[in-house]
């Protein structure tokens, strides 16, 4: 009898130290910290728990090839120095590669890859992969400078510790990702488009309700004292996306100033992004509009024409080619349109997110923008668009929308 008791006792007490354990890892403070607070704390706490000596959270960089020390305990010099292990190699990249814990119980004899675990004088090493829904955000290690044999209660509290630093990491970058892309965005799209003289302009930007893209608009002046303007959407979605828009916003805009054909422009930003960014693709639509004259010239990447509302018809969709897409096919051709935009006549620039749903064509969309859009003042036909293709729910993509009219002839001069 009093060996059961003495038996159920200590059950008891394994069971009570694996709670605070794992309440230690997973309490309600850890919702209110930004990612890097998160994992500082984390192994701050996992080095406590497993009294270990050292404690290393490793993310996995952007591109995969390399595990960045983003937060410890023990051997700040890690972070501070910025230590990276590439994937496979070393003992933080075989965790990362193989997906499992791995145990090192002599450090200086297994060949790590970075010399700073060594020159800490650690001994043992058990690391242990962050995996969150089946994708690998980084390694989680702690190191001992004694010689240590971790139990199996020991890893699995590690691998939990490991668990909730990769669900928390993959939600907390996330919401900074698109933060950032959103800011990003801010930054490279005008709140307004600028005065011209000759055109009237309205503009709406409305990030995708699922995660923020790749969409802009522009609007520039030229030497010629013709305006460029751009509408576009780089292929994918969140902070990458809007990086490769901001880079592709700028090289247009020091091509234009270059050249005067649209078709040209966009051959040379294609000719760009083929050998620097050769995994970017985008819709590019790239307009050169005459004020005076009213002749505008158009190239299309891929992208949806405009549609041209005249002062005395029907909205249309204009008709014209479109060239491949920016990215793709460096010898392939392109081609410049010329139309005519009579005073008082506009133009609807737009982006795929507008007109596209996943329940209905892409065809339809466009009709019913072609029977919202007029001849009116930009800023009120801007929201009678909005209103009748976006409506109270907001698009799963992004929505871009630029909306320019020739001043009517009875207010020139006026």
């Amino acid at each position: 009898m009093e060996k059961t008791a003495g038996a159920s006792e200590g059950a008891s007490e394994g069971a009570i130290r694996r709670l605070a354990n794992i309440q230690a890892i997973t309490d309600e403070a850890f919702a209110h910290m930004d990612a890097d607070e998160l994992l500082d704390t984390l192994v701050d706490r996992v080095r406590d728990v497993l009294e270990v000596d050292t404690a290393v959270v490793l993310l996995l960089d952007r591109e995969e090839r390399f595990l960045v020390a983003t937060a410890a305990k023990g051997i700040e010099e890690e972070v501070a120095q910025a230590a990276h292990v590439p994937m496979g190699e070393g003992f933080a990249g075989r965790v990362a590669a193989e997906r499992r814990p791995i145990y090192v119980p002599d450090v200086p004899s297994a060949g790590v890859f970075n010399p700073l675990l060594v020159e800490r004088g650690l001994h043992s090493l058990l690391g242990v992969p962050l995996v969150g829904g089946g994708a690998l955000v980084g390694v989680m290690h702690v190191g001992t400078v004694a010689p240590r044999r971790f139990t199996a209660e020991e890893t699995e509290f590690l691998q939990l510790a490991a668990s909730r630093a990769a669900l928390a990491v993959q939600s907390l970058l996330s919401r900074s990702e698109r933060a950032g892309a959103l800011e990003l965005q801010r930054s490279l799209i005008p709140a307004a488009p600028p005065e011209v003289p000759g055109l009237e302009l309205a503009a709406r930007y409305r990030p995708g309700k699922a995660i923020v893209g790749g969409d802009w608009y522009d609007v520039f002046s030229l030497p010629s004292g013709e305006v460029g303007i751009v509408i576009g959407d780089v292929a994918g979605s969140g902070l990458a996306a809007a990086v490769v828009m901001g880079r592709m916003r700028s090289a247009l805009r020091a091509y234009a100033l270059d050249n005067d054909d649209p078709a040209e422009v966009l051959r040379k930003l294609n000719r760009k992004m083929l050998h620097f960014e050769p995994e970017a693709t985008a819709t590019v639509l790239y307009a050169v509009a005459d004020t005076a004259t009213g002749r505008v010239r158009l190239s299309s990447a891929g992208h949806p024409p405009p549609v041209l509302a005249p002062p005395d018809g029907p909205a249309e969709s204009v008709d014209m080619k479109f060239d491949v897409l920016i990215g793709l096919g460096e010898e392939v051709p392109r081609r410049t349109l010329i139309l005519d935009l009579p005073p008082g006549a506009l133009l609807c620039f737009y982006t795929d997110g507008l007109v596209e749903r996943r329940d209905d064509s892409i065809l339809a969309g466009v009709t019913r923008l072609c029977e919202a859009a007029y001849a009116g003042p930009p800023e009120a036909v801007g929201a009678a668009v909005m209103s009748a293709l976006i409506g109270r729910e907001a698009a799963p993509d992004d929505v871009a929308l630029l909306v320019a009219r020739r001043i009517p002839l009875e207010r020139r001069g006026a």
